[in-house]
């Protein structure tokens, strides 16, 4: 059985290692190669091309590559064809890997996607290249299968692999500590931090037992964050966001992923999301979902306070944020713990599982 892979972007190579070991694990003998990270390569993928070649973030770095990118497709989609597979896997990374799943398709490949993109949430005309380039999407979250069986397209879900890696705290002692995470690129950062920190002022203000600590995906903007926080009394450090959520009683956090992280932890959030003026007219009139946090989406109900654009400001956060750091948030806590009940379904297995059934079909 030999299984082609495309695994575009770090998080890929992540979610792509945990597949192939559990590939290996159902069928020893199984074949996997084709676009890989180190993580993939030591779970047993025979690396063909380095993720190094595509993985670029930002608009003009993505230009700047887009020559390249486009030769290494072809080379991808060249290679395949000419060895076929018995399916080709592409993982995330959408824009890079349908066009290579359509092409392959095309030729009489079997296709799957694992993660299924944020169809459902905006841009709901990408269904149409959904269809023409997978025959199978793989969903972390079981309301994207009804989307997708709503305009006819073969799904599964399988899990979400967070759910496998987080668990919620148990035993936590309640206390004061406010955990600020304004995400991971430059330019939310930029617009989120200084918020964060109005907010601060405002609330050390109202109680002086309250501590505060600041984790940053990356050092990236290490120095910059520094030069925002002086004068005040905030913590920082880089990359060990999982393990300060554990210990925060809340969490003032950007929009993204990562309010997936800290509910599935089991931690009250202010949930922020801000962009710029332009960007910001465009995505709202893409976006579809009611809720731009995944919890909210999730439980198809108002659990975390949303403020968007404007009203992410100092003085609102801080209202919410008194609010909640001063309530018995029980409740709150037990429809996270649904929410990881509901999503940890051994993702990798589950996908592996069904990979392989789908290959003998």
């Amino acid at each position: 059985m030999k299984i082609a892979i495309s695994a575009a972007e770090t998080s890929g190579d992540l979610l792509g290692s945990k597949l192939v070991e559990s590939l290996k694990k159902q069928n020893p003998v199984i074949d996997i190669e084709g676009l890989s990270g180190e993580k993939m390569v030591a779970s047993g993928c025979k690396q063909l091309w380095d993720q190094k070649l595509v993985n670029v973030m930002g608009f003009s770095e993505v230009v700047k590559k887009l020559p390249s990118l486009i030769r290494l497709r072809k080379t991808i989609i060249q290679y395949f064809s000419d060895n076929k597979p018995d399916v080709f896997i592409g993982i995330d990374a959408p824009d890079f890997n349908f066009v290579i799943e359509k092409k392959l398709k095309n030729k009489g490949v079997k296709t799957v996607h694992f993660i299924s993109p944020s169809v459902w949430a905006w841009r709901q005309n990408r269904i149409k290249k959904i269809k023409q380039s997978t025959d199978l999407v793989l969903c972390v979250f079981p309301f994207e299968v009804d989307f997708y069986q709503n305009n006819n397209q073969r799904s599964l879900f399988v899990g979400h692999p967070l759910a496998e890696s987080l668990t919620p705290r148990k035993n936590h002692v309640v206390g004061k500590n406010i955990l600020l995470m304004p995400g991971s690129r430059e330019g939310e950062v930029k617009l989120l931090l200084p918020e964060m920190l109005s907010a601060i002022r405002v609330m050390a203000d109202k109680d002086s037992e309250l501590t505060f600590h600041l984790a940053l995906a990356n050092d990236t903007l290490l120095g910059w964050s520094q030069q925002q926080v002086q004068g005040m009394t905030i913590g920082i450090s880089m990359g060990d966001a999982h393990q300060r959520m554990a210990q925060a009683d809340l969490v003032l956090v950007a929009s993204g992923t990562a309010t997936l992280e800290v509910a599935l932890v089991g931690v009250p959030m202010v949930v922020i999301y801000k962009l710029s003026g332009f960007s910001y007219f465009i995505a709202s009139r893409l976006v579809k979902s009611k809720y731009v946090s995944l919890p909210n989406v999730i439980a198809d109900k108002s659990l975390v306070p949303e403020l968007i654009q404007e009203y992410a400001n100092g003085e609102n956060i801080a209202r919410h944020a008194m609010r909640i750091i001063s309530s018995d948030n029980r409740t709150l806590i037990k429809e996270f713990n649904a929410i990881h009940t509901q999503l940890k379904h051994n993702a990798a297995d589950e996908s592996a599982r069904a990979i392989i059934e789908f290959i003998n079909e």
